[in-house]
């Protein structure tokens, strides 16, 4: 009813029969909806209480040997328990059935032939009387304590039956004596009986045909046989329920004492491979556990061994390479010296000794370059590289190294495009390393590009910067993405270095990208050109979780199959393409060199 109507008809209404609201229609009182509230919550609160619950439950049953073993011997116990309890109880069950059924049928057979004796003695007699005394003595028969009661039944509808005790016939035992067609042929069945006191008792009926006008049954309440068997099964139950403990308590001790090493072990191998190679297992007895703490031991000590022979022989190589490195310095130098003075009059030199001079000077230069790398790589693996960090725009950094490359792109006819935001880019980093990183990038694109252009992109986000260098060369194989940032690795053996590389410009722009931080990735598919894609964080010391630059082209994760850009073959060229989740406004500057 709306608050609108009036308000007679509100007062009409029976109490305690007021109708929920209707679908959509909020309660004007607010007790309706207050009380689906809370119905809401509590249901909510309870399935986040059972996930949780349930979380807990899997992380502890996956991390927890012991757990596992003591919960696998618990249930197992049960169910082992469970049977041998179905089996024990059907045994004695099935004893006390027969026992008494036995004996049932005895006692009724006594008492049938009792029964015709006195019907054939007193043939000529009061027959109703006779029946009641025939009753009332076999009943007595049974003692005191009624094992059982009498009744007398007649088989056609004019004659009058006995009883001497409570319940009734079943049925369909009746009427399985009715059909029998031998006087004397017991037969019984199990029912239930009412008593006066409103309990229900299981009972065994025997019954047969007396004459062909009466048939004879006992009832034998079964009481005394359901109390034996609620007490085995109570006492098969509680057995069981001590067994299962007492096994769980086993299972804890024996798991406790394999598992505790074995944690201890865990433990042991984890301060180890975090670099406490001092780490030992204490050994107690001289069983397996004994045996597995006394080999983990030697394992450590053979592991410290060979570690501080190894770490003693890369400061020796790092102590020789960098001896070596420096002691070249002053050969190289005077060589350099001479070099360059030939170089300078190799106008007046014959043709063959003008390209001797040229090719000298070339060597030289890729000399300097070699121990160039080489001490910066010793300094990498002594740990003495530090970064100079100041906040610099990515794009100066790009537009640095590009044209460090321009002669070389010149020389080879390739256009490098660069598609760089329109807003600054500034993150905190190693101005001089970076510029070493992107100069390394791009001659190596122009080196593989196999006469196609090259595409440089740069992009951010609030946490992160990227550089992007895009060729359409031959590209990398598969596992070769990793492999090119090896020291002295050349993806094609048979390629002769022309442009002065030495081998270990990847592997140090990788030291310098983590030295900062940063990532540095590469991608390619044969035929397809590769990709190296370079992400800082914008804050130095900050931790990268992502890239604003996709590490495989798009419209290469779009399945999609461009022609390169600047393809001698005559093809349209590759569209400009952007990630889309990294769009940003602006216009992308592009310049061809």
């Amino acid at each position: 009813m709306t608050a609108s109507e009036p308000e007679e008809g509100r007062r009409a209404e029976p109490e305690g029969e007021r109708s929920a609201p209707p679908a959509g229609l909020p309660e004007t009182g607010g007790g309706w909806r207050d009380n689906n509230t809370g119905l809401t919550r509590a249901y909510l609160l309870a399935q986040r209480a059972a996930r949780a619950l349930v979380r807990v439950v899997h992380t502890n049953w996956r991390r927890s040997l012991h757990l596992r073993v003591i919960s696998t011997t618990l249930v197992l116990s049960l169910l082992v328990m469970a049977g041998l309890g179905y089996v024990l109880i059907s045994e004695v069950r099935g004893g006390l059935l027969e026992a008494k059924t036995e004996a049932a049928v005895n006692d009724h057979r006594a008492g049938l032939k009792y029964a015709l004796l006195e019907l054939r003695e007193n043939e000529v007699g009061d027959r109703n009387r006779l029946l009641n005394n025939i009753a009332s003595e076999l009943t007595s028969r049974s003692g005191d304590t009624g094992l059982y009661s009498v009744f007398i039944l007649p088989s056609v509808s004019d004659e009058l039956g006995w009883a001497t005790g409570e319940g009734d016939v079943p049925p369909r035992l009746v009427e399985q004596v009715r059909q029998s067609e031998v006087l004397d042929q017991q037969y019984h069945t199990y029912t239930r009986i009412d008593m006066d006191d409103g309990s229900v008792e299981p009972a065994l009926v025997v019954g047969a045909q007396l004459t062909h006008a009466y048939e004879l049954y006992y009832i034998f309440p079964l009481q005394h046989e359901q109390e034996i068997l609620d007490l085995v099964q109570g006492t098969v139950a509680l057995v069981a329920i001590l067994l299962v403990i007492l096994l769980g308590l086993i299972a804890f001790t024996v798991t406790r004492l394999v598992v505790t090493p074995v944690r201890s072990a865990a433990q042991s191998a984890e301060r180890l491979a975090s670099g406490d190679l001092t780490e030992r297992m204490t050994v107690h007895g001289e069983d397996d556990l004994a045996r597995l703490a006394m080999s983990f031991n030697d394992m450590a000590g053979n592991l410290q061994e060979k570690i501080q022979e190894l770490e003693e022989l890369s400061k020796l190589q790092r102590q020789f390479v960098s001896d070596v490195s420096h002691e070249l310095r002053t050969p190289l130098t005077t060589i350099r010296m001479a070099g360059d003075l030939l170089f300078d009059d190799r106008e007046e030199l014959d043709t063959s000794h003008r390209r001797s001079v040229e090719l000298l000077q070339s060597q030289v230069e890729r000399f300097e370059e070699l121990l160039s790398d080489l001490l910066e790589i010793s300094r990498h693996d002594a740990g003495a590289a530090t970064l100079g960090t100041e906040p610099t725009d990515i794009r100066d950094a790009v537009m640095k190294a590009v044209g460090d490359a321009e002669q070389i792109a010149e020389r080879r006819g390739i256009k490098v495009i660069l598609r760089l935001p329109a807003e600054p880019c500034v993150a905190e980093f190693d101005t001089r390393r970076i510029n070493r990183i992107l100069r390394n990038l791009v001659v190596n694109a122009i080196e593989h590009s196999e006469g196609r252009d090259v595409v440089v992109a740069a992009a951010g986000d609030r946490d992160a910067i990227a550089v992007a260098v895009r060729d359409y060369g031959v590209g990398l194989k598969e596992g070769e993405e990793h492999l090119c940032f090896d020291r002295f690795w050349r993806a094609d053996y048979s390629r002769v270095r022309t442009t002065g590389g030495t081998g270990l410009g990847l592997s140090i722009a990788k030291e310098d990208a983590a030295l900062h931080g940063g990532w540095l990735q590469a991608w390619g598919m044969p035929g397809q050109g590769s990709q190296f894609r370079l992400s800082l964080p914008r804050r130095s010391g900050a931790e990268l979780r992502g890239s604003p630059l996709p590490l495989v082209p798009p419209e290469i994760a779009l399945g999609r199959n461009f022609t390169s850009l600047g393809d001698k073959d005559g093809a349209h060229g590759v569209p400009e393409t952007r990630s889309p989740e990294r769009e940003r406004p602006g216009v992308d500057e592009e310049e061809a060199l």
